[in-house]
């Protein structure tokens, strides 16, 4: 068991640029997606979720209805926020990092 865990622990960090840029990219488009269409589509988060690619299951998204935005998680990794700006759409906040 411990070789296996130590394996995958391996893997993960010679992956590591990988998997944290994957998990980014997938973030931001999760969250300009969903904000796009519970904004501009005035549908459901939930609805919305049927919007993203295949792949996206891990994240999570919520939204703040006062500053019309939504942010897109995944697990333990990182999140982005989309927000509503009239005449402009679905913006995303700047990135850190």
């Amino acid at each position: 068991m411990l070789v296996i865990v130590a394996l995958i622990a391996a893997l993960a960090a010679y992956n590591w640029a990988a998997i944290t840029g994957f998990t980014n990219a997938g973030a931001a488009y999760s969250a300009r997606v969903a904000c796009s269409c519970r904004h501009a589509g005035e549908r459901s988060l939930d609805d919305c979720r049927k919007d993203l690619l295949g792949g996206m299951e891990l994240v999570s998204l919520t939204e703040n209805e006062a500053e019309k935005s939504v942010t897109a998680r995944y697990p333990l990794m990182i999140g982005h926020t989309a927000r509503w700006r009239e005449g402009y759409g679905c913006v995303m906040d700047e990135w850190e990092g």
